[in-house]
């Protein structure tokens, strides 16, 4: 007898790898420095390529990047540029490459500046997980005024490949909005993650 799959959001394919994603982290509000930092390069390496390709390589990037530490990867010279760009388990751009080694010495300007990464980057949603009620795909935006504001603010910390729909992505893959379909088993799940709902 066959079980039956749950409802998910209608972007989740039946890619294993996929639906692990979506069941288990996609929208789960995350608090944690390094994964947000990690979560935030992966997006932009995602950029013109479906996100499939990202999470196929991710351990591949895990390995590459020191496990996505900022103090190693802002240490990287032109030779790791070249070295990685012979690396088969990472999306091999040269662009995005420097843009991860640009966010790791970006990361750490804000922290001998006293900025917290965490609360900066929530500070765009009112520290607060966004609840939304989609019925479809079709209602998701792909940026909103909030991902804009994130967008442009990363832009003057020194970051790049963090355009507003990059952004809104990253929002989405780390809980500051709650962007299941109201049909997804995991809406209210991930909805009740959210300590102060708005």
């Amino acid at each position: 007898m066959v079980s039956e799959q749950p409802i998910r959001c209608q972007w989740c394919s039946d890619d294993p790898i996929y639906q692990e994603y979506h069941d288990q982290q996609w929208g789960v509000p995350c608090y944690d420095a390094q994964e947000l930092f990690e979560m935030l390069i992966l997006e932009g390496a995602q950029a013109g390529l479906s996100w499939i390709t990202v999470l196929k390589k991710r351990e591949g990037y895990r390995r590459a990047f020191c496990q996505f530490d900022p103090s190693k990867i802002a240490q990287f010279t032109d030779q790791d540029v070249e070295r990685l760009r012979q690396d088969a388990g990472i999306i091999r751009n040269k662009l995005k490459i420097e843009s991860a080694i640009k966010a790791a010495r970006a990361y750490l300007q804000m922290q001998q500046d006293g900025d917290d990464w965490v609360a900066f980057l929530w500070s765009f949603v009112g520290g607060q997980s966004i609840q939304n009620r989609w019925r479809s795909l079709s209602d998701v935006p792909v940026t909103t005024p909030e991902s804009d504001a994130m967008s442009k603010a990363l832009k003057n910390k020194g970051f790049n490949f963090v355009g507003s729909t990059i952004c809104y992505a990253f929002m989405q893959a780390t809980g500051m909005v709650n962007d299941h379909t109201i049909d997804c088993f995991r809406h209210q799940p991930c909805a009740k993650l959210a300590p102060d709902n708005k």
